[in-house]
């Protein structure tokens, strides 16, 4: 077992009896599904609509080269600039030579998983400038010295009580102030940062190839000041974002918001094709767009596991998923959780690293049901713990276990062997693996063939 399986295994036992982190949960989720079926109503044919939206990102997949050179051309023609990242140490660096020759001190950013990823903070920590959460969520995890919990809501596991406690002791505000308070004093906090800065840093939400623009989808307009107010813009966006086509919005925009926060639409949707033009009176001077592969094209080349890259990164899944609800998303010691984070975590890292995430499911199919883009989750899980066998990265232990499994399963002599209490001693001793985070098994006392003949129910 890798540490970083044995890590996961702690702290998902950990929290799965913690009560409090699950009531916390279980709160917030639940106001969570109780405005998801309202932004459904906006749809004639929601099923319609996510079938089509799977299908746009087929097209945007299935022909990704020239999908991002289509970008390119057009973006670099109204003077921005595209950088090629193959991985994450790669897209840091050419962040970090933007940054020496704006002579940086500060950064501000919006909310982006991509930059988690790749822990652009930490670097900037390095690097001796100071980068800025501006996501009130985002800037609540900065404070308290975490990753995000969940993909769309960074803070989900804290409660009113404990963001004003951390502001109290953070900050030294007094300690009984109301969210609205609370909002405030980061607001006050965060406006003056962005005016210091040098440069915003955000990533996108999609890619628009057939205009040479991004798109941003937030609620806080914290994205908008991000883009707007430094001279100078780095955007850092997975190549997967891409979409096809300007028109596409039209569809994607209400399903991100419906499948990730219950809108009909967010707030605040902005589309940037590029710094400020002559006749511009306001936006960057300098814009730079990253696109980054980090492990994306692991995934690419397989025709079974492509289908994870159709993400849109709507949360849905987390908010469905029975073992995300219980462990939380910390637990699984990744940038990206739940059954999607699952999926990427071990092609976008090291699958034997990372190949235990694939396991940590129930295979409900809870998380395809409501995938807004209606990715076979389940089935991808299926296909890691595939490849994870093909690879050879099964332990010994378990490869002859399931062995035996087989010997036993194909001969009925051997499966007739015994009673169901034999049989538990046997198996329940002998696969502690299985026990130890399981209840024991039970069998029968007969086998099903044993009654069939006892009582001849075929004649």
């Amino acid at each position: 077992m890798t540490d970083t399986a044995a890590t996961f295994i702690t702290k998902s036992t950990i929290k799965a009896s913690d009560t409090k982190h699950r009531d916390k949960i279980n709160f917030n989720i639940s106001k969570y599904n109780a405005v998801v079926p309202a932004g459904k109503l906006q749809f004639t044919d929601v099923m319609m609509a996510r079938e089509r939206a799977k299908n746009a990102k087929w097209r945007a997949i299935e022909t990704l080269d020239q999908q991002l050179e289509n970008f390119e051309r057009l973006f670099t023609k109204r003077g921005g600039k595209v950088i090629w990242a193959e991985t994450g140490d790669q897209a840091l660096q050419e962040v970090a030579k933007i940054c020496k020759d704006k002579s940086c001190k500060t950064v501000v950013k919006s909310k982006s998983m991509v930059t988690e990823e790749i822990h652009l903070n930490k670097f900037f920590e390095k690097q001796g400038i100071e980068s800025v959460e501006t996501d009130l969520g985002e800037y609540i995890q900065q404070l308290d010295g975490e990753a995000p919990y969940h993909i769309v809501t960074p803070a989900m596991h804290k409660n009113k009580e404990d963001v004003a406690k951390l502001f109290t002791d953070k900050l030294g505000t007094p300690p009984n102030l109301t969210p609205e308070q609370l909002t405030m004093v980061a607001r006050q906090t965060l406006r003056k940062k962005f005016v210091q800065a040098e440069v915003g840093i955000t990533g996108a939400n999609f890619i628009i190839a057939d205009i040479g623009g991004i798109a941003i989808t937030e609620n806080e307009g914290n994205a908008r000041l991000s883009c707007a107010f430094p001279k100078t813009h780095i955007v850092i966006v997975g190549i997967e974002k891409v979409i096809p086509s300007l028109t596409d919005l039209a569809l994607f925009w209400p399903l991100l918001a419906t499948y990730g926060t219950g809108q009909k639409v967010t707030v605040y949707n902005t589309i940037v094709n590029g710094p400020k033009q002559p006749a511009e009176t306001d936006g960057p001077e300098d814009m730079y767009v990253i696109l980054l592969d980090n492990g994306r094209t692991n995934l690419l080349k397989n025709p079974k596991t492509r289908e994870a890259l159709y993400c849109i990164r709507c949360g849905a899944c987390l908010n469905a998923c029975p073992v995300y609800k219980n462990i939380g998303g910390h637990a699984y010691g990744a940038t990206y959780s739940g059954p999607i984070g699952s999926i990427i975590t071990p092609h976008l890292n090291y699958m034997d690293e990372y190949k235990h995430l694939s396991n940590a499911s129930s295979l409900c199919g809870n998380c395809t049901e409501v995938c807004a883009v209606k990715i076979n989750l389940h089935e991808l899980l299926l296909e890691n713990r595939h490849e994870a066998v093909d690879a050879g990265m099964a332990p010994l232990t378990e490869k002859i276990a399931w062995k035996a499994w087989k010997i036993a399963s194909l001969n009925r002599k051997m499966m007739n062997m015994g009673n169901g209490k034999l049989k538990n001693s046997i198996v329940n001793k002998l696969f502690k693996g299985w026990t130890a985070h399981r209840t024991e098994l039970n069998f029968s006392q007969k086998t099903f063939n044993q009654l069939w003949e006892e009582r001849k129910w075929y004649k």
